[in-house]
């Protein structure tokens, strides 16, 4: 609503600058307030049933370290092997990849500049994610054996890349997410609400508002406070019982 109004407000404008009008009637309009928008997000029970459907997808792997990790779109495309440390178990977010329009020409933007200096990170890596890890990257060089002179050298070093070797189109993750909810019956929620979710177990498992911040690369904890607090609900419930218990003991 905001942005049509902005639209229209300056293509009147522009008409009285031009004297097609004398004046422009949206400098009455009184601008509605922004809403504050809050993100959807899956709890424990409906994350263990995405893990069920993602196996074998196109977008497995992307989905797979915004559930574990929290990353955000642009960090999970960027994600190289060169970042993920075998010995130690952990992965370095310091890369990232978007999509920009130039003069209508679509092209893919790839960047060590991340969102804020918080953003640099290192994740752990449990057993389970290294094997993971292990064999996706048997599975990458056998492409690379099987396909010959056809595999996509462009992106070599890309974890996120599909089995010719061209990686992953981050607005390709976000539509195919939307649709594997819809053929599997899951309740809709956005791409990027895969980091809300994370926070969400995160919270539930008792950790505070600060090791989500530090997990996800918020640049400060109010960022975390204002977006997560409010994701929890059951850990009020535990609270107002845990006060009613001790008041009535």
């Amino acid at each position: 609503m905001l942005k049509h109004i902005t639209l229209i407000k300056t293509a009147l404008q522009h008409a009285k600058k031009t004297r097609i009008i004398k004046e422009n009637p949206a400098d009455w309009v009184e601008r509605p307030k922004k809403q504050k928008f809050i993100g959807g997000f899956y709890n424990k029970d409906e994350i263990t049933a995405l893990l069920g459907i993602i196996n074998g997808s196109p977008i497995e792997t992307p989905l797979m370290f915004a559930i574990y990790f929290g990353l955000r779109r642009s960090e999970i495309v960027g994600i190289r092997w060169g970042a993920v440390d075998w010995v130690n178990k952990t992965l370095s977010v310091s890369h990232r990849v978007v999509p920009v329009n130039d003069n209508g020409k679509y092209r893919l933007d790839a960047s060590d500049t991340l969102k804020t200096k918080s953003s640099y990170r290192t994740m752990p890596l449990d057993d389970t994610f290294i094997a993971f890890l292990a064999e996706l990257k048997k599975q990458q060089d056998a492409n690379k054996e099987l396909f010959g002179n056809s595999y996509n050298y462009d992106y070599d070093g890309y974890i996120c890349v599909d089995d010719i070797g061209k990686l992953i189109n981050p607005n390709y993750i976000t539509i195919a997410f939307r649709k594997l909810l819809v053929k599997n019956g899951m309740r809709p929620i956005r791409l990027h609400d895969l980091r809300h979710s994370c926070a969400s177990l995160l919270l539930s498992l008792g950790y505070s508002l600060k090791d989500i911040q530090v997990w996800l690369g918020h640049g400060d904890i109010g960022t975390t406070m204002n977006i997560y607090a409010h994701v929890e609900s059951s850990a009020k419930k535990a609270m107002i019982n845990g006060i009613a218990n001790a008041l009535q003991g």
